[in-house]
């Protein structure tokens, strides 16, 4: 669907070119040097070609070959204007670097002239128009080979921010780039692992390490054209949310784990105290009604550290604990600093050793009753939990009038894993149900792959607009997010099937290289588990036979 767009206020509309050649070690992009200014985020950054749009780019439409405003538009998802944004990226890169996209008026390459330097003087001058040089020259703008590659908009609370168009194309033959010695400083092909490279010391803005890192994966100038034209429309926009980190100030991008968090912490984007990292002992409001502590248990398959959660009604002054996480004096003091009011519950999702034994010291400091459900089997378990009672799946826990948690029972990755639902806030404590950035091990005999299929595709009957995951921020989409899931699981399943189906007969050892070939060798060991679970589902459906000392045979219809 195309739209009228239009910028934040107070944001400059600006334009981008990514020129790319091959070199000797794979694809080179032209990046350039910005000069040193005070109290200017790109002063000596480096950067690729471009700048703000002006008012003249419209006139040079009519010399455009290669290109419409309407296509261009439609990759961005708008009905118009795109063309003005192309003409400024030719036009600034001409300016800066004194590459022109460029041809006759049949469609021949522009061979450099003497009076291009003159026109280049004038246009940075302000002293003439691209579509004055163009019919001087009998020049025609070539966008035959343009692609369009992304939308940036700077972050909000920043003293300029610049809503802008990138775009690509193979570096035009025959011309030799040449800093203008104003806006570029210094010149530089270079590979992207090579600007990427520390020990160069290039100052990279977000959007430029982004691109760059984007641009690694091209072994060649045409591969990278391929990608930029297989793009889907319309291009979204990415806009970095300023943040705070360990080493301070700090930005996140879209599909930094943090993003969605710092988005909801800080929505106007105009404070900048929200956290994009997970930090140990630091209590963190996320609403009214939820506190989060991270526990000092990082690791493989803890990812930052175990979370705990806070929940509960400020004005009737009662609140639940959930997953007191591992037995730590450090994180059961922690855990007291940051309480928001009397504990009278503490609940555990499940009874894995990273998220329950520090029940009975949390009860114990907060005079409270602990709540949770016991493991059909207790191998890997912890077996010091002894809750006061098991929750039913459905039964709401009054935390208040303002505060109500519903438990949904969510066997799967455990037997006795338990949800809570935060009905006023659509929010949804997942335990390990549902992780952040990884996929859960689902552990034969206690953990069930069925079952946690079951249980993922039953979540989406619930009114969500929130995850908390036992291990990492906050996630946004839950429904997005749990049919991304599913998917995944059932992709795996068809991995374990292609791979055991041809074989007739094979171990979980010979299964395990093929069906996670994607996964690092390190991590075998525990995938090795979700193997033999997946191929139990499938002895389940009757499409696999269990033959014993981990040897498995394909029953199922060919």
């Amino acid at each position: 669907m195309s739209e009228d767009y239009a910028p934040p206020p107070g944001a400059r509309t600006a334009a981008s070119l990514l020129l790319l050649r091959d070199g000797a070690a794979g694809p080179e992009v032209l990046m350039l040097l910005r000069p040193e200014r005070d109290h200017d985020q790109h002063s000596r950054a480096a950067v690729f070609p471009g700048g703000v749009l002006e008012a003249g780019d419209r006139e040079a439409h009519g010399f455009v070959v290669g290109a419409t405003d309407a296509a261009l538009s439609a990759r961005y998802g708008l009905r118009r204007g795109l063309l003005d944004y192309a003409v400024a990226a030719v036009r600034e890169t001409f300016e800066e670097v004194g590459l022109l996209l460029a041809c006759d008026d049949i469609g021949r390459a522009a061979e450099p002239q003497a009076a291009w330097a003159d026109w280049r003087g004038r246009l940075q001058r302000g002293d003439a128009t691209l579509a004055q040089m163009c019919r001087a020259l009998d020049l025609r703008l070539d966008l035959r080979r343009l692609a369009c590659w992304s939308h940036w908009l700077t972050p909000p609370g920043v003293p300029r921010r610049f809503d802008t168009r990138f775009f690509m194309a193979p570096a035009p033959a025959g011309q030799v780039a040449e800093a203008d010695l104003g806006e570029a400083q210094e010149l530089m092909w270079l590979t992207p692992a090579q600007a990427l490279d520390p020990a160069r010391e290039l100052k990279l803005l977000p959007v430029t390490r982004r691109t760059l890192r984007d641009l690694s994966v091209f072994a060649s100038t045409a591969e990278a054209m391929a990608a930029a034209a297989a793009q889907g429309s319309p291009i979204p926009r990415t806009m970095p949310r300023r943040c705070l980190g360990r080493k301070g100030p700090t930005v996140v991008l879209p599909d930094d784990l943090a993003y969605a968090e710092v988005c909801k912490l800080d929505p106007d984007g105009l404070v900048h105290d929200a956290w994009c990292e997970l930090v140990p002992a630091r209590a963190v409001r996320l609403s009214a009604r939820i506190v989060r502590v991270t526990a000092p248990n990082p690791g493989m398959m803890t990812g930052p550290g175990t979370n705990s959660y806070f929940v509960g009604d400020a004005q009737a002054n009662a609140w639940a604990l959930i997953d007191p996480g591992p037995v730590d004096p450090g994180h059961l003091a922690a855990l007291q600093a940051a309480a928001p009011g009397p504990v009278r519950w503490v609940l555990a999702t499940h009874t894995h050793i990273d998220h329950s034994p520090g029940c009975v010291a949390a009860a114990a400091a907060f005079g409270a009753e602990v709540l949770g459900r016991r493991p059909a089997f207790a191998q890997g378990q912890d077996a010091s939990f002894a809750p006061a009672r098991e929750p039913a799946h459905g039964e709401r826990l009054a935390l208040g009038a303002g505060a109500t948690l519903r438990a949904i029972h969510t066997p799967g990755h455990a037997s006795n894993h338990l949800c809570w639902l935060l009905e006023e806030e659509k929010l949804l404590f997942t335990g390990d149900h549902v992780m952040q950035g990884s996929t859960v091990v689902i552990n034969p005999p206690d953990g069930d792959m069925a079952a946690y299929l079951r249980n993922l595709q039953a979540l989406l009957d619930e009114d969500l607009e929130w995850l908390a995951p036992g291990h990492g921020f906050l996630v946004a989409q839950p429904h997005a997010v749990l049919r991304a899931l599913i998917a995944h699981r059932l992709r795996r399943e068809a991995k374990v099937v292609d791979a055991l189906r041809p074989r007739g007969r094979a171990t979980l050892d010979e299964l395990l290289p093929e069906v996670y070939a994607d996964t690092p060798p390190r991590l075998h060991p525990v995938a090795r588990r979700s193997l033999l679970a997946h191929l139990l589902k499938l002895r389940d459906e009757g499409r696999a036979a269990d033959e014993g000392d981990d040897r498995w045979r394909w029953a199922g219809a060919d």
